[in-house]
């Protein structure tokens, strides 16, 4: 995917400030060899892409001053409730160091799985993005995660599924295998209830 930057030498927040009036949006590149450097995208261009979930998943052709640029969305400041983008960070990418970056997580195929059609469960989804490192080349968009095969009561971690070649799974602190999904019997049904401890007998007199 590909935006349109322009350089920015006026800072501070008067200057971003007159920039979101007249339409544009205050951002940053840092990253690689070069210096950090100011810049301004056009607003609707930069909200509308945004909008779309693999602006944030992909490595971007970044237009700058009319030199192309590969980088990741890193940060994005919203307006706290209009739909305004007031704040972009972006970071060079290199094509031979690894990056760390979120990626979606898609979830297929559970009204198919016997859980669902046989034992009348609901299978319900873990992280909708997991934290993942590998060269800028391997990075996918998504991961799909195909819950087809779900019986009833069981339970589905990422050590149950193949990444895309190239692709790590960055863990947080001890949570090295994750859930994605497990399938139990909707709450307030009879198997619900049976599943759930049995209350303490009241103490005799």
């Amino acid at each position: 995917m590909k935006f349109t930057a322009t350089s920015r030498s006026v800072q501070g927040s008067s200057a971003s400030r007159r920039l979101r009036r007249a339409g544009r949006v205050p951002a940053i590149v840092y990253g690689g060899k070069s210096n950090p450097a100011n810049i301004e995208l056009d607003h609707n261009e930069i909200y509308h892409a945004l909008n779309k979930e693999e602006f944030h998943a992909s490595i971007l052709d970044m237009e700058l001053d009319g030199k192309i640029e590969p980088v990741l969305v890193r940060a994005v400041q919203w307006h706290s409730y209009r739909p305004l983008v007031l704040h972009v960070d972006f970071q060079r990418v290199d094509a031979s160091q690894a990056v760390n970056t979120k990626i979606p997580v898609h979830y297929l195929n559970a009204d198919q799985s016997p859980a669902v059609k046989l034992a009348g469960q609901v299978v319900t989804h873990g992280p909708a993005e997991l934290d993942i490192t590998c060269l800028p080349a391997n990075l996918p968009q998504f991961i799909e995660v195909d819950l087809s095969n779900m019986i009833g009561g069981s339970r589905l971690h990422l050590a149950d599924i193949t990444l895309p070649i190239g692709v790590k799974y960055v863990p947080h602190g001890e949570d090295t295998n994750p859930l994605l999904a497990q399938a139990a019997a909707p709450k307030g049904s009879a198997a619900d209830d049976d599943a759930a401890p049995a209350a303490e007998a009241p103490a005799a007199e």
